[in-house]
């Protein structure tokens, strides 16, 4: 079961093409984001349809994958944790993220 305290697991498509940042020593960092669709019946009996967009960030070698074979549009599974942190931004206000950081990358058609 303490798989399962922080585990998020979405499929969607990719809203614009990622940014990578290469970081000291090598390592690389792959920042998207991610829209998903619920589609539900309101009470007048119409279906609708609901985008979310979730923060997606990636580490290493899944963001040498994204890097080498993601781009806006492109439908992507992932496996993941939320995160949360806070930043100061250039006008000196904290500001607060939270994010999935993703564990395992599918690449879907």
């Amino acid at each position: 079961m303490n798989a399962l305290k922080n585990k998020v697991q979405l499929i969607g498509h990719v809203g614009k093409d990622p940014v990578i940042r290469d970081l000291e020593g090598g390592k690389k960092v792959a920042s998207l984001s991610l829209a998903t669709k619920d589609v539900f019946v309101n009470k007048s009996g119409d279906q609708k349809e609901q985008t979310q967009w979730h923060n997606v960030v990636a580490w290493g070698k899944t963001a040498e994958i994204i890097e080498k074979f993601v781009d806006k549009g492109k439908k992507i599974g992932l496996t993941g944790k939320l995160t949360s942190r806070s930043y100061d931004d250039k006008e000196g206000n904290k500001r607060y993220v939270t994010e999935v950081v993703i564990n395992e990358l599918l690449l879907m058609n």
